[in-house]
């Protein structure tokens, strides 16, 4: 696979009505549960077809969602019902190019990794410079045995990388995923590192 071989209205047409990640509701369960933080500000990135944007909406947050395509946030945009609209931004942009305010949350599903080797650093710089202090993000890294790793155009870490990328951060969760499964496209072994992380 390569991303140019990505039909992205097609994956998004074979997710629709698809419950909000898991990933996501242990991140704001991890707000609620520390009554010292009001965190409001999030930025979901490549936000896809909207979902977790549309539950952070719902659940008071103002939002800044990000996607590479036209097509995703014309999708969510759709969605978010008008008495949300007013705490919702978009941006247009591919990862080396995005913009990131200062936010309690960065979420990640499933979307960094389709950044290029060559832009990751300066993204990943720009992730973490965005988040204020015990803000947290939360978002995955693909491993070095995902099937997809051939792709010189997505970016792969060992566990120790991951670590290592998540030294500014308090883990709070880290879950790794190195099994044989299915994607939209088909069969794939899935080598994935689900993070939750606090900034210290």
């Amino acid at each position: 696979m390569t991303l140019e071989d990505v039909n992205w209205e097609e994956y998004y047409q074979k997710i629709q009505g698809r419950a909000p990640r898991s990933l996501l509701i242990n991140a704001l369960d991890r707000f609620r549960l520390d009554p010292s933080q009001i965190a409001r500000k999030a930025i979901d990135l490549g936000c896809g077809d909207g979902t977790e944007t549309a539950i952070l909406l719902e659940r008071g947050w103002n939002v800044l969602a990000i996607d590479g395509h036209h097509a995703a946030i014309t999708r969510l945009e759709a969605k978010i019902p008008k008495e949300h609209q007013a705490r919702l931004q978009t941006q247009v942009a591919k990862f080396e190019n995005v913009v990131l305010s200062p936010v309690d949350l960065i979420l990640a599903c499933f979307s960094i990794p389709f950044c290029e080797p060559e832009h990751f650093d300066r993204l990943w710089d720009k992730i973490v410079n965005s988040i204020m202090p015990e803000g947290r993000f939360a978002g995955q890294f693909f491993g070095v045995r995902d099937s997809w790793a051939v792709n010189t155009d997505m970016t792969f870490h060992t566990e120790e990388q991951v670590r290592a990328t998540l030294e500014e951060f308090e883990i709070e969760s880290f879950h790794e995923q190195d099994e044989d499964g299915h994607a939209t496209s088909g069969p794939k072994h899935w080598h994935v590192f689900t993070v939750v992380a606090k900034k210290r």
